[in-house]
């Protein structure tokens, strides 16, 4: 059994002034495709042969350069072409949220492109991101979808094992399927479906029990995305026969999949404590004990915002006795990176912090001390923490400010800190000492949440607001909850 594999995935955000260009991906070619997804043992135990095609992964970012995307397609199409009549089975992981210029979502062209190369029957599976967007004839393309349940995505490894286990099965047993699809009028944004809270957890434990059932392969529900205005845009599920007899109880599985997500839409909330950004700050300088984390969640870089604003810094800047020690982690400015990188451990400069590209980003003139200079991989993987999913690596300074209580990790690349060891390879040994640790997040990530005594998500404006009635939406569905009355 030969089974091709690629892997594309860009979450890409409108709303910033930056393109994705080809240097913005990690890609990998050959045999490194099955280690890097690690899918070595699933291969293995379904006595399947990889032909590998592509892997492209870049951090969250704005609209995909045309080139880059047709780079990256080519080469899963070149894999294609040389091996179309060897192939049993494809495998991509497409992650859905994709935008390029002049095309539109990549995902949906690149399963299109290669369908116009298989035709119909060839058993495809895809696995994606929740956060991502869905339309009929999209599923209709595949035999098997699949989306990671958890959210953060906690679960990225073990779906794409699934999903090869799903197709390798599929192929043996050469049936035709076809994905029960149904579209929600009903739109969200991440921090509204956290995995841990309701009605996410009911919805998951609803999806477990209907994967019980002999009659049903996989079942995924998909909050969609939102940070680019598309036809596409909103709430989706799937339900996945296990048998071509089985097709007329799985549309029916999924009608009462949606009609249970559609019941609850009054439930989706905020996970944790949200708070206006003034009153988020007197939250953090009033709590007694350490670590309280803030999220920035108007400049949330997981959702492709650029990492830059300086809003938070300059209200604590405002203070006039700050009494509390406070880490920002981190603010994107490569000007600073640059200037600061070659200097001695100790050099004292003063320096304007901020990129200056709109109200949120202004400079600050700051005086600083040099204390650390490290590199952090952009990408870690949220099961595992461990380095190599995404092992591109940025440069980034760690300076104290000389007349406030303040240490800043200033990165020349967009960078949420979630794990402990970015904030080691960032000169920090011990980032729970500080009082007040700003972060460049919407929901709050497992690790700094187990770690905080206490956390907010400061609704900060930005590229990534998280009121979903005030993004200007054209293009998509009307009505649609909850930007119209739909009671």
């Amino acid at each position: 059994m030969k089974i091709l594999i690629g892997f594309f995935a860009t979450e890409v955000n409108e709303h910033i002034p930056c393109m994705t260009d080809l240097s913005s991906y990690d890609l990998v070619f050959g045999e490194a495709i099955a280690q890097r997804m690690q899918l070595e043992e699933t291969l293995a135990r379904e006595g399947a042969e990889m032909i590998p095609s592509v892997y492209a992964k870049s951090s969250p970012n704005g609209i995909i350069e045309a080139a880059a995307f047709q780079a990256i397609e080519n080469s899963l199409l070149s894999a294609v072409r040389k091996h179309l009549s060897e192939i049993d089975g494809i495998y991509l992981h497409l992650h859905g949220a994709s935008y390029v210029e002049g095309i539109g979502s990549g995902d949906f062209h690149i399963l299109k492109e290669v369908r116009r190369l298989t035709g119909p029957y060839l058993p495809i599976a895809v696995s994606c991101d929740p956060h991502g967007n869905l339309n009929q004839d999209y599923v209709d393309s595949m035999q098997i979808l699949r989306s990671y349940r958890q959210s953060p995505h906690t679960d990225m490894i073990a779906t794409w094992q699934k999903t090869l286990t799903l197709l390798c099965a599929l192929v043996r047993e050469r049936q035709t399927l076809h994905p029960a699809y149904r579209k929600l009028p009903l739109i969200l944004g991440g921090e509204q479906s956290v995995s841990a809270d309701e009605p996410v957890r009911s919805i998951n434990a609803y999806m477990d029990e209907l994967e019980q059932d002999p009659r049903i392969m996989s079942a995924s529900w998909h909050v969609g995305y939102l940070r680019h205005d598309c036809p596409e845009a909103g709430c989706g599920v799937v339900v996945v026969p296990r048998t071509a007899a089985d097709q007329a109880y799985a549309e029916q599985a999924c009608g009462k999949l949606a009609q249970f997500v559609w019941q609850r839409r009054h439930e989706f909330h905020y996970t944790g404590v949200t708070a206006p950004p003034d009153q988020a700050l007197e939250m953090a300088l009033a709590f007694a004990g350490k670590p309280f984390v803030i999220t920035d969640s108007g400049d949330n870089t997981t959702s492709g915002a650029t990492g830059w604003n300086t809003f938070v810094l300059r209200q604590f800047l405002n203070i006039e006795s700050l009494n509390k020690r406070v880490l920002f982690a981190s603010i994107v400015d490569p000007n600073c990176v640059r200037a600061l990188f070659n200097q001695a451990l100790g050099t004292r400069k003063t320096i304007p912090l901020g990129m200056n590209a709109d109200a949120l980003s202004q400079a600050v003139t700051l005086d600083v001390e040099l204390i650390a200079k490290g590199q952090v991989v952009r990408t870690l993987s949220f099961a595992t923490g461990e380095d190599g999913i995404a092992a591109k690596a940025g440069d980034c300074v760690l300076v104290r400010l000389r007349n406030h209580p303040i240490d800043i990790i200033i990165a020349n690349h967009k960078l949420s800190y979630f794990k402990t060891v970015q904030y080691e390879h960032a000169g920090i040994a011990d980032w729970t000492q500080y009082d007040i640790v700003v972060v460049k997040q919407g929901y709050i990530f497992p690790e700094l949440k187990a770690a905080a005594q206490g956390y907010v998500m400061s609704l900060t404006d930005g590229a990534t607001p998280q009121d979903t009635r005030h993004i200007p939406f054209k293009l998509v569905r009307r009505p649609m909850f909850p930007l119209d009355d739909m009671d």
